[in-house]
Formats: C-alpha cells, structure tokens, sequence
C-alpha cells in the first residue's frame, strides 16, 4: 500500500461489493466508522453509492482518500450487480418444463468428475443422494450449502457449461415474452 501499514481489519474489495450490493440501493449511504484505507468507500463509489467514513489515524485518512479519488464509478457494475438480486427467480423445474433440459439428462461438476441425473420431478439423483441441485451439491462437495446453479454443468456444443446459462437465457426468454426453447 504504497508505504502505508496494512491495516489490521482491511476486508477484500469483492467481499465489500457483495455486502453492499446486497444490504443499499445505488444511491444509499454507506457508514464506515472504521474506515481504515479507504475500501469501503472506494467501492461505494464503484458501485454509484456515497459514503461516510470516520477515521483517527493520518496515515490512513491520506492513503484513503488517493484510493477513492483514483475509484471510478462503473455504470456497467452499478446496474448490472445491483440489478441481479432484484431478477426473477427461476425455479430448476422450470429447465425441464421449457425444455431446456429432458428427464435422464446428466449433469456434471466443473472438471467432469462427478455427475448426477434429472429426474422429472426436478430432483437430480446420484448413488445415495436425490435432493435439488443445491442440496446433491452440497452432500457431494461434503460442504455446508451449494449453489448448484454454478456447480452442475451441462455438455452443449461439446463444452461443459454451468447450468445457469440456462437459467439466464429461460429469464430472457420469459422476460421478452418468448416461448420455450428445446437445447440439446
């Protein structure tokens, strides 16, 4: 930090950006009472929110406000990361519903190695395990929760794909009020 002591609480800046896209509205103030070298503010900018930042040390204020100042608000950032909680939500059932994906189909983790079943009622089924993609996902990677939106993949056009492609191109499809689409 270009001479400045790293400063003991310092939090990434993806960290930061999630917590306020998810907890302020661009346009919303940001209080940061430990404000420390400045991120929560830099990414308040970025992401087209203004800030209050309280903090004691000089070394740190000085350092703060270079890193805001070089921040560049990123419209592109603002609207689409702001926008994605606000998205309609589609249920994994609906892949099979508007034929993006038929009973039987297999899906894969990212390197292949592991796979699972559709089954028509929207559960995937794999050895012992039959659940939503979140949950199979999970049990699988023997962790605490799962997106399985990005987990689970699909071979199309011979390239493994995250099965949330689908997903966006079935909002797509349902937002602009076009009909359903078979992907093989």
């Amino acid at each position: 930090m270009d001479g400045v002591k790293a400063h003991p609480t310092q939090k990434p800046e993806a960290l930061l950006a999630r917590v306020l896209l998810s907890a302020s509205n661009p346009g919303d103030v940001i209080l940061d009472p430990f404000f420390g070298t400045g991120t929560t503010g830099a990414v308040a900018k970025k992401l087209g929110r203004q800030w209050i930042g309280i903090e004691r040390e000089k070394e740190y204020i000085t350092y703060a406000i270079k890193r805001i100042s070089a921040a560049e608000a990123s419209a592109e950032d603002t609207i689409t990361l702001a926008n994605k909680r606000e998205e309609m939500r589609i249920p994994f059932g609906w892949l099979l519903e508007h034929g993006f994906l038929k009973p039987g189909a297999e899906l894969t983790d990212a390197k292949g190695k592991l796979s699972a079943k559709v089954h028509a009622d929207g559960n995937i089924i794999t050895g012992n395990h039959r659940g939503s993609i979140h949950k199979v996902g999970a049990l699988l990677q023997n962790a605490p929760s799962c997106n399985g939106w990005t987990y689970w993949h699909v071979k199309r056009n011979g390239k493994n794909v995250p099965i949330d492609d689908m997903r966006r191109e079935l909002r797509a499809q349902i937002e602009s009020g076009a009909g359903s689409a078979t992907i093989q």
